[in-house]
């Protein structure tokens, strides 16, 4: 009996904004790599991303790793194309009143959080006397 090798195809899609993900999920090529970069396995990946098939993380992994420049230059191109978007959005003048209505209450939530982490009733009401109120 002989063992018929084919083409395996990469479980790799663009959506409609090129960016691409993996197999029938929404997981992007960016995720899987930086994940994999991390020194994440396979299977920690897929333990984090439920929707993502095994065989289809290491089809991308293997991927990746013959591709690494090609990889790398999408990968580049998407955080620069992040970026012109990203300044894009915080030159609109909605964009900064909405950050300037929402910083008071970033801070207030900092503050929360602060005294949530409180190993102690006198930590807590130490933390809770400097709220600016």
């Amino acid at each position: 009996m002989s063992l018929i090798i084919g083409q395996q195809t990469i479980p790799l899609k663009a959506d409609q904004d090129g960016v691409m993900r993996v197999g029938e999920t929404q997981v992007t090529l960016d995720t899987v790599v930086h994940a994999f970069d991390q020194g994440h396995t396979a299977e920690e990946i897929v333990s984090h991303y439920p929707a993502l098939k095994l065989a289809d993380v290491y089809a991308v992994i293997a991927y990746y790793l013959n591709n690494q420049a090609e990889v790398h230059n999408y990968l580049r191109h998407q955080q620069e194309e992040a970026e012109r978007i990203w300044e894009q959005v915080e030159a609109k003048a909605d964009y900064r009143a909405f950050r300037e209505r929402q910083l008071p209450i970033s801070r207030v939530i900092e503050n929360v959080l602060l005294i949530v982490e409180c190993s102690s009733a006198a930590e807590w009401l130490n933390q809770l006397q400097r709220l600016p109120l």
